[in-house]
């Protein structure tokens, strides 16, 4: 039998599948078009696809919160468990949602742009200076997440974490995945913004770390704040 809560699960549930293919769409996508659009010029690129991103994560951000969460990331589903805000049950759930997602977004982009469906990424980007780097992304993007909400101000969500991780392009050398849903949708395009499969698991395993940082970070600083 089909209860309300089922329902409302359900509800979530799409709103993190609609989401993440959302964003991985927005990042391949923009990636793809910034390679046609200003060939031979990466940091004009980057730029484009950092705008791109930043704008429609805000954008997605804006229209599902009140849905799901808008999380469409692994880590912030977990954090937000670990915090009490969100069930493991739900958590359970998001998770494998938003990487069936961010595939599903990957293969939207690439035909959207003609590609074929399925390229898996040849772009090696694994170093100690990414691994470094995902590290700080990560643990930036959960201290202005759950900063926002321990004080109050979860409604600035959608404009400061659209504008971090496009600030976070620039001033990390991995281009700030800071995701690790959108780590393996990137895997399946061969473009700008993939990632070889063999540089994946490196990338996770940073994110979670930079994840579990960031999390000891707001339970330091906001400890005096009551978790809304």
């Amino acid at each position: 039998m089909t209860t309300p809560r089922t329902f409302a699960l359900t509800r979530r549930l799409t709103a993190e599948f609609v989401g993440s293919a959302g964003l991985s769409a927005v990042v391949i996508g923009s990636g793809i078009a910034a390679q046609q659009l200003s060939p031979g010029d990466v940091g004009l690129q980057l730029l484009e696809n950092a705008l791109a991103t930043a704008f429609g994560l805000g954008v997605l951000i804006l229209v599902f919160m009140t849905v799901s969460g808008a999380h469409f990331n692994p880590v912030v589903s977990i954090v937000d468990s670990l915090s009490g805000l969100r069930s493991w049950r739900d958590t359970a759930f998001y998770i494998p949602t938003q990487i069936v997602g961010c595939v599903a977004g990957a293969i939207l982009a690439n035909l959207m742009f003609a590609q074929a469906a399925v390229t898996f990424s040849t772009t090696v980007r694994l170093t100690p200076a990414h691994f470094l780097s995902e590290v700080v992304a990560t643990a930036g993007l959960i201290v202005v997440i759950f900063a926002l909400v321990r004080t109050g101000r979860a409604n600035l969500a959608p404009i400061a974490v659209g504008a971090y991780i496009g600030g976070a392009y620039f001033f990390t050398s991995s281009t700030s995945f800071a995701n690790p849903a959108i780590t393996i949708g990137r895997m399946f395009s061969d473009t700008f913004a993939g990632i070889a499969p063999g540089s994946a698991p490196g990338f996770i395993a940073a994110q979670l770390l930079g994840a579990a940082i960031g999390f000891g970070l707001v339970r330091w600083l906001f400890a005096e704040h009551r978790v809304a």
